[in-house]
């Protein structure tokens, strides 16, 4: 008599459904074909750890080297999230207030400190000078995206820092307000962003290939970008640190991170909580929504109360919070959300342009997530870009 043969694993979504691991390996295959991804690599959460993880395509596609759960990718503004981790870190050994002036922890106004020159743009602040409301911010506000200050100085008509409106009191997103408040970290630490991380996350959950900055010792070349043609853009070695975006990984230690986030391993429940609690609602027209856009604010995404925590997105669903953070460079898409109180999740990596227009179809088909605000951040599907 034939024994029974095993059940195929299965992958729990948010509404109680299921969908088998060779659905979803279909699925994925699918997609990518469909929109010519070069690389991408799924992981899916269930009970807070890991029940599906796989990668497909190629790390480089110009040599055919295939994308595996160890390369290394840039991440990004995954950055982001981790960088959260760590300041909640900070605050429960009390090294930092999330409500205290960030200014207060320096010696002399912020405009004052010297340029170290062009490498360290980021950490320049002269154009501050003569502002009295910088000094108004807090790390809550740079982490919920509410500090005043846009995303980057360079897309400033002049290139020069400047706050557009009254730090904590509406959203825009800005890399430059986790650069702030890493500038006062480290001036107040003495010690650098990534040597932190090292210490209080990446060690201690054994991510011996990541970082803030390019190792060398990690004994790999990273994965290139590339673009909606398949071509690779120039390799990013980042030897200069920023919080916001120079974060340097892989599928499978993110993974870990993610884990042991869910798992209550690296934050104190009540950290975890503030994490991802709304600090501010969001009612722009888009993620990026700049200065004069904002008279353009809707309501299309109140449903969901789209809100920022700390470090990450936020929205309401019937299945209780999303926690998301996205990702996106040259070359590189990224998209990770988790639902607590279903203790489900997914983390999308990819080193694509074209890989945006899946995400949609692909969190729905993963996790039963509909809630995901797709065209908030920007993720038209690609079925839509094809009929225009």
């Amino acid at each position: 008599m034939s024994q029974p043969r095993p059940s195929a694993p299965v992958i729990k979504r948010i509404d109680g459904s299921i969908i088998s691991a060779d659905s979803l390996t279909a699925a994925i295959h699918r997609l990518a074909e469909a929109v010519h991804i070069t690389g991408i690599s799924v992981t899916v959460f269930n009970d807070n750890k890991v029940a599906y993880h796989e990668a497909f395509g190629y790390k480089k596609a110009a040599v055919k080297e295939p994308l595996l759960a160890s390369s290394s990718l840039y991440a990004a503004s995954l950055s982001k999230a981790v960088f959260a981790v760590l300041v909640m870190k900070l605050v429960e050994n009390h090294q930092l207030d999330l409500d205290k002036p960030l200014q207060q922890y320096l010696d002399t106004a912020v405009y004052d400190y010297p340029s170290r020159g062009p490498d360290y743009w980021a950490s320049d602040y002269s154009a501050l000078r003569g502002d009295t409301q910088y000094t108004q911010i807090t790390a809550r506000m740079c982490l919920s995206h509410s500090t005043g200050f846009g995303d980057w100085r360079w897309f400033e008509p002049d290139q020069k820092l400047r706050l557009h409106f009254r730090p904590g009191t509406r959203y825009q997103y800005s890399g430059e307000g986790l650069c702030y408040l890493q500038f006062v970290l480290e001036h107040k630490l003495h010690i650098s962003v990534d040597t932190l991380a090292q210490q209080l996350i990446f060690k201690p959950l054994g991510m011996a290939h990541t970082g803030y900055t390019w190792n060398p010792l990690w004994g790999q070349e990273p994965a290139p970008g590339h673009d909606s043609a398949g071509r690779g853009y120039p390799l990013k070695k980042y030897k200069v640190t920023r919080a916001a975006s120079t974060l340097q990984t892989t599928p499978e230690e993110y993974a870990v991170f993610m884990q042991s986030l869910l798992q209550g391993k690296i934050l104190q429940p009540s950290s975890l909580k503030t994490l991802f609690t709304p600090q501010i609602r969001i009612r722009t027209k888009n993620q990026f929504a700049v200065v004069p856009d904002f008279d353009k604010d809707t309501t299309m995404n109140d449903g969901i109360q789209l809100s920022y925590g700390l470090g990450w997105g936020l929205l309401q669903s019937p299945y209780g919070t999303g926690a998301f953070k996205e990702g996106h460079g040259d070359g590189f898409q990224h998209y990770s959300i988790v639902f607590p109180q279903k203790k489900i999740g997914i983390l999308i990596l990819t080193n694509s342009d074209n890989s945006e227009g899946i995400f949609k179809e692909l969190l729905e088909t993963a996790i039963g997530d509909k809630y995901t605000p797709w065209y908030w951040e920007h993720y038209v599907p690609y079925e839509m870009r094809n009929k225009k």
